[in-house]
């Protein structure tokens, strides 16, 4: 149990210790603030400690914010400081230089203050909560603690609580037509004491009965499907606003989060693919199609996200940020392009109503071509935002694009294990990654049968060109377009060469495959944004990175008949999702346990 500390003797009618209790703090009180620091020293050091004034006013709320939030190793308000484990090191060395004796009263009278301000010095990432229109204040006389209990009364802090579950920025389906009613089932779940990942799981639980329900391939199944798949985002949108209402954040959880998210996106897929075979009609490639797009936008994202890190700040970045703003101060317009963006509330809503009115080939249709824009749109944003800025970026930015870029062993071995100096602004790395990826497709496309060992050859032409797109720092203007490069070509390759077999059951384990590949490069992902760092090098070896994975299908498909192709793509699917799930889960399960920083994402919703 935490420890909270109350640095003075208790203020008559002050609710403080109460509050405290509530909040599941262990309350201890001194005589003077001066004995705050030797009390300090017995709270053992892997607890989190809190450093309360007495004479605080405030929300109960606003106190929850500062001392129960996972996320900060400190964070404070006026009259309230908490540190976790990592940071108590700092805190103590504050608390030991602090003087006493005559002329020091300043310094203990208003201790909290001065412990903050240490800590901000110390630089151990001290988080100031903003209470906005909540009260955190410390009353140093009557009449200003009359004054505070005024302000606080005229303030309903659970009506706080509540609105700032939601997401601040959020699409117009989830903000007008979920939100306004999934907080108070956040609310509901947080007083029975559930959590986060439990509702979450029940999201996944609820989709993947969704994508069962698809698999009949009956009108009846499809219209409980659409109900079901909008009940899961429901849920989807519960969990993170349960976590925002009660601050039970960990790092296991946003990846629960997210992959979960995929996993019932693309299990859905499966499930309209399968309802549609079961009324005579072969979807599986526009299924795969769509986990392929789907998938390629994100990357686009992360990629670009991360990229987005340079040296001495982003810089200018021209005409396409300052349009933008200008449209940001137009209401209607905010919402029109989120909306463009076919972000997942929109994109699951409409999902939902098309599988309970039409066929899963439409589903599939309209979704293509919903996605294909919203790619176009937001890729041709950021192309006209990278090329208007002059900052460098830094090489963090380039480490993360390198991992991202997902080269395996025989692109270590071409480029001789690493990367020599790039010039900033150089087009060199995309214009070889769209090579590489489009001289190959290209080849499997225009083929009349691309199962020979000619294509095995391109594919390793194909890698000479991935070697060349990586062999310098990813530090250019567009270089984040390196990794999106990279997986369409991967991903597509699979697709045609599997359609083109003209086996039974080729495209289902390709979709299998791509799926089990997807979730290796998802991982990559939300690794490296909770400051982790990318996968282990032996994992990205053992999977054969993008250009080892294309070359071994390429080879499967020259070498085995149509069956035997259909069972080792099928075999290499349940090998790869064996390989990255196991690894996956061990590190994020051992990363929760040893207390990784929480993870939060406020984004742009996926």
């Amino acid at each position: 149990m935490p420890t909270a500390i109350l640095t003075g003797p208790p203020v008559a009618g002050s609710s403080l210790e109460t509050d405290l209790r509530t909040l599941g703090f262990d309350v201890r009180t001194v005589s003077e603030p001066a004995g705050a620091t030797e009390l300090l020293a017995e709270v053992p050091a892997q607890e989190r400690v809190a450093l309360v004034d007495p004479r605080f006013v405030g929300h109960l709320h606003a106190l929850r914010l500062a001392l129960t939030d996972p996320r900060f190793p400190a964070a404070a308000v006026p009259g309230a400081l908490t540190v976790q484990p990592e940071a108590r090191a700092a805190l103590d060395r504050a608390a030991g230089r602090i003087p006493v004796g005559a002329g020091t009263a300043h310094l203990t009278d208003v201790l909290t203050d001065t412990l903050t301000e240490a800590l901000d010095r110390a630089d151990v990432g001290l988080h100031h909560v903003e209470p906005g229109s909540l009260v955190a204040t410390i009353a140093l006389t009557p009449a200003q603690r009359e004054e505070a209990r005024e302000a606080v009364a005229a303030v309903d802090d659970e009506a706080v609580r509540l609105r700032t579950a939601v997401k601040s920025r959020d699409g117009f389906f989830t903000t007008f037509f979920i939100s306004p009613y999934s907080r108070y089932l956040a609310r509901w779940c947080a007083r029975r004491g559930l959590t986060p990942n439990q509702v979450t799981t029940a999201s996944l639980l609820t989709a993947l009965i969704a994508a069962g329900c698809a698999a009949t391939g009956t009108r009846g199944g499809f219209i409980a499907a659409g109900v079901l798949l909008l009940l899961s985002f429901v849920l989807d949108c519960t969990d993170g606003q349960l976590a925002r209402y009660s601050l039970q954040y960990s790092t296991l959880g946003a990846w629960l989060d997210a992959t979960f998210d995929r996993a019932k996106e693309y299990a859905y897929y499966a499930g309209l693919a399968l309802g549609a075979a079961r009324g005579g009609d072969d979807v599986w490639a526009l299924a795969l199609g769509a986990m392929i797009l789907q998938t390629c936008r994100h990357v686009v994202d992360f990629a670009f996200n991360e990229a987005s890190d340079f040296e001495g700040g982003a810089g200018n970045a021209g005409p396409a940020v300052a349009l933008s703003d200008r449209l940001d101060r137009v209401g209607w317009t905010v919402w029109a392009r989120r909306m463009i963006v076919l972000p997942i509330g929109e994109r699951w809503a409409m999902i939902a109503v098309l599988t309970a009115l039409t066929t899963p080939r439409i589903v599939f249709y309209v979704l293509l071509v919903g996605c294909a824009l919203a790619a176009c749109y937001t890729t041709a944003g950021r192309v006209l935002r990278s090329r208007a800025r002059r900052a460098r970026r830094t090489d963090r930015a380039a480490r993360a694009l390198a991992d991202l870029a997902d080269y395996g062993p025989l692109v270590e071995l071409l480029t001789g294990g690493g990367r020599g100096r790039g010039r900033t602004g150089s087009f060199l790395a995309p214009v070889m990654a769209f090579l590489s990826s489009a001289v190959l497709l290209v080849w499997v496309i225009s083929q009349p049968d691309p199962a020979s060992w000619l294509t095995v050859g391109v594919a390793a032409c194909s890698a000479l060109l991935a070697a060349a797109a990586v062999s310098r720092p990813l530090k250019g203007a567009l270089d984040w377009l390196v990794p999106p490069f990279f997986r369409v070509g991967e991903y597509l390759t699979v697709l045609v060469l599997a359609a083109r077999s003209d086996a039974h059951g080729a495209l289902p384990a390709a979709f299998g495959l791509v799926a089990a590949v997807a979730y290796h490069h998802y991982d990559t992902v939300y690794r490296i944004r909770g400051g982790t760092g990318a996968p282990p090098r032996w994992l990205v070896r053992a999977t054969g990175g993008h250009e080892g994975r294309i070359l071994v299908v390429t080879i499967l498909a020259a070498l085995l008949p149509a069956t035997g192709f259909t069972i080792a793509l099928t075999a290499l699917a349940v090998v790869l999702a064996l390989l990255v799930l196991a690894e996956s889960i061990r590190f994020w399960v051992a990363a929760h346990k040893h207390g990784a920083p929480a993870v939060h994402d406020e984004g742009e919703p996926a």
